[in-house]
């Protein structure tokens, strides 16, 4: 087999299992929020350390690989995304968990910034494209079997085997890139845009652990209100910083298009509404609805699978039609989605959400070919590396910070509704209710112990079902906020997007390929 063939199976098997691990992680917190007795903050750094590293470092990591060597920059990610999550599956508390999923992060963001590199370096004319294709594939299977393999390894040998399965996979894939991948780098790069790694970095770590520990320190605490300015002193800096730079790492002129503008809105909006709201669903079907990790990862499918099929069409399409109407009109079937799911109450059965599920999951096809393409299609192919490691950007931001502005909100909520709905029913029991101290009830709530501590209680039943309603019409608020969210992004797509900002090169660019593949 040719060399070029070694190179594409080498980078698809590591993201493929870079993405694999994303997904399955949803499915897997419940159980390692009984394992390890983590709280709800620590439930959303699991998904927020691993996001922030890796928007952090994308854009970093492909500056160095341009100058060290793809390969290599590829390589030493495979090597960190390896070592930590063998670290991940030997946490025995939840900060040694962040942390390496922090860690993760970064190998993470070395492999993402060279893949499309990698394939577009070993691949020319058609077979770019097939190559390309394949690359496509692979990250939509990786989404698609995502949730079922996370519940069937967490059900059946426990939650730390979703990050140790990675260790002989990581060891085979460098072993591989490194017998049949060739080196390659930029002659003209110039090395790392260092000040605007630390302000960029600095400034979305102090706001995201802000909307994470804001319930928990007070939201006029020193503590908060400092990380919340500093955020955005930081934020302005690394604005300066990067106006200033003759070679930035994040090349604020290409927002003069207004199409890339709506592409980074775009990304940005369907981040911090649907992908972020998969920690909360999640949360609901196990630990509401009781549901099993494999049950649960089954009950996922629909949005999945849907997705999967609707993409390629939209891929096809976007050739036909206004990009504007996939991205825009995406963004309204995923916040039309959202609406739909709205509708879970106390009673309600899973099957309440698969209306929402297939509208969202259709949705969530329709946008992506389209939103890469755009992303690439409106700068000159010389700067598309650039644009697509910018919108990618935008995309684990949004997850990060969706993940922990929307978890500010529902953990609020569901302690002052818990609390409500347990007031009530003690006033129906006439005296006999259940007795709960505040205090007590929202460190419950907030730890995720409120079946469990049910399980001992003699009003245990009462307590349940003041959870399930306090829990339930808090994810009723978020979903209708994800949905607004997802609606504005929708409204300035329509309004931002437009064909004639798409470069006259954009047709023959094989950046284009490979934006549309992935």
């Amino acid at each position: 087999m040719e060399r070029k063939w070694w190179t594409l199976i080498a980078v698809s098997v590591a993201m493929f299992m870079l993405l694999l691990d994303i997904t399955v992680v949803n499915v897997a917190l419940p159980d390692i929020q009984r394992s390890l007795h983590s709280s709800f903050a620590d439930l959303q750094w699991v998904v927020n350390a691993y996001s922030l590293t890796l928007a952090a470092f994308l854009l970093t990591a492909g500056a160095l690989s341009d100058l060290l060597g793809r390969r290599r920059v590829f390589v030493a990610g495979l090597i960190v995304f390896t070592l930590s999550s063998a670290a991940c599956g030997l946490s025995g508390s939840p900060l040694v968990l962040n942390l390496a999923r922090a860690v993760q992060g970064l190998g993470g963001g070395m492999m993402f910034a060279t893949s499309l590199a990698l394939i577009a370096g070993a691949f020319h004319g058609r077979e770019r494209g097939t190559a390309f294709g394949v690359y496509g594939g692979v990250i939509g299977a990786a989404v698609a079997v995502g949730p079922v393999v996370g519940g069937v390894i967490t059900s059946g040998i426990g939650w730390e085997w979703i990050f140790f399965v990675n260790v002989p996979i990581g060891i085979g894939a460098v072993a591989l890139t490194l017998s049949q991948v060739d080196e390659s780098r930029d002659p003209d790069a110039r090395g790392v845009d260092w000040a605007g790694l630390i302000t960029f970095s600095g400034s979305l770590f102090l706001l995201v652990f802000a909307l994470v520990q804001g319930n928990e320190k007070g939201w006029g605490s020193t503590q908060i209100v400092s990380f919340l300015i500093g955020s955005a002193v930081l934020i302005a800096l690394f604005l300066i910083v990067e106006l200033r730079q003759e070679r930035p790492m994040f090349d604020l002129t290409l927002f003069r298009k207004r199409a890339f503008t709506g592409a980074s809105i775009a990304a940005l909006a369907i981040s911090s509404s649907m992908f972020a709201m998969f920690l909360y669903l999640t949360l609901y079907v196990q630990d509401v609805l009781g549901y099993t990790p494999v049950q649960a990862g089954l009950r996922f499918l629909p949005i999945t699978v849907i997705s999967f099929f609707v993409a390629p069409v939209s891929g096809r399409l976007s050739v036909r039609i206004p990009i504007r109407i996939l991205i825009g009109g995406g963004l309204l079937l995923v916040s039309a989605g959202l609406l739909a799911m709205s509708a879970v109450g106390p009673s309600s059965g899973w099957t309440v959400l698969i209306p929402g599920f297939l509208i969202a999951g259709a949705g969530i096809g329709m946008l992506n070919p389209p939103l890469a393409s755009t992303a690439v299609g409106v700068v000159h192919h010389s700067r598309s590396g650039m644009a697509s490691g910018i919108n990618n950007t935008f995309r684990q931001v949004g997850i990060a910070t969706g993940v922990a502005g929307l978890g500010a909100i529902f953990q609020h909520a569901v302690v002052s509704h818990t609390t409500t709905a347990l007031t009530h029913a003690n006033a129906a029991a006439a005296g006999k209710g259940v007795a709960v101290a505040p205090g007590v009830l929202k460190g419950l709530v907030v730890s995720g112990s409120v079946r469990p501590y049910a399980s001992h209680h003699p009003g245990g039943p009462t307590l349940l079902h003041a959870y399930t309603v306090g829990f339930t019409e808090s994810l009723t608020t978020i979903l209708l906020i994800g949905s607004g969210v997802a609606l504005v992004g929708s409204l300035l797509s329509f309004a931002l997007v437009r064909s004639s900002d798409f470069v006259a090169s954009y047709e023959g660019a094989p950046e284009a390929e490979a934006a549309v593949a992935a």
